[in-house]
């Protein structure tokens, strides 16, 4: 079923989307739209107001988001497997319980949003923000992560080890029981590192001006 340029917000539309059909949403408003549970495996959604949209238990295999996006999102306990996004503005969302194994952002506003609690084996983010999201307990290891702001992100419990960092920041990131073993971040802006922090960063690759920095900054000078 096709929806093109439809005004489909504040709606429930679980009930008319088909699980035997590919869905295609065309700069549709979703805003506040209950979309709870849907069958949408394998959807399009093609620069979409998703302001507040309900995602939640909804099956998204294989979905394909461009453009578009709104704020608080809820994608709590959907099926998110194989689910590109590429574009969208996803800031306060909610991914809490939802399976995003080989998940993709590319270029998208993750500011604010909740990724702690999400299931399966990974997800991957390229150019794109993550100030102040909560990924908690999340796993990048072994990826090459490129582009991405993690200023004041919690990333407490996440797991970085042997993943690679080219043009990141990770100012003011909350770094509790953080894994970068191996973990190259010769290309990451680090920020200000106390004690904790530099704790936090045993065991990774760093380059000679990150060296220089932190040892200036205990008041050590290297020559």
């Amino acid at each position: 079923m096709n929806f093109d340029g439809e005004d489909l917000s504040r709606k429930s539309l679980t009930d008319r989307l088909a699980p035997d059909e590919t869905h295609v949403f065309r700069g549709c408003d979703l805003t506040e739209t209950d979309l709870w549970g849907a069958s949408l495996a394998g959807a399009r959604f093609e620069s979409c107001v998703l302001e507040q949209t309900d995602f939640r238990k909804a099956d998204l295999d294989g979905a394909v988001f461009t453009g578009g996006g709104g704020l608080r999102v809820r994608f709590s306990d959907a099926d998110l497997i194989d689910v590109t996004f590429t574009s969208v503005d996803l800031s306060a969302a909610q991914f809490g319980g939802a399976l995003l194994t080989d998940a993709s952002f590319t270029g998208c506003r993750l500011i604010g949003a909740s990724l702690t609690g999400s299931r399966g084996t990974g997800f991957r983010v390229t150019r794109s923000n993550l100030t102040l999201a909560n990924l908690g307990g999340c796993s990048m290891r072994g990826d090459v992560i490129e582009g991405v702001r993690f200023d004041e992100a919690d990333l407490s419990g996440c797991d970085f080890t042997e993943a690679t960092f080219s043009d990141c920041r990770l100012r003011g990131a909350k770094l509790l029981k953080t894994v970068f073993t191996r973990s190259d971040l010769r290309g990451a802006d680090l920020g200000e590192i106390d004690d904790a922090r530099l704790h936090a960063f045993a065991g990774a690759t760093i380059n000679r001006a990150q060296a220089d920095a932190i040892l200036a900054a205990r008041g050590i000078n290297v020559l």
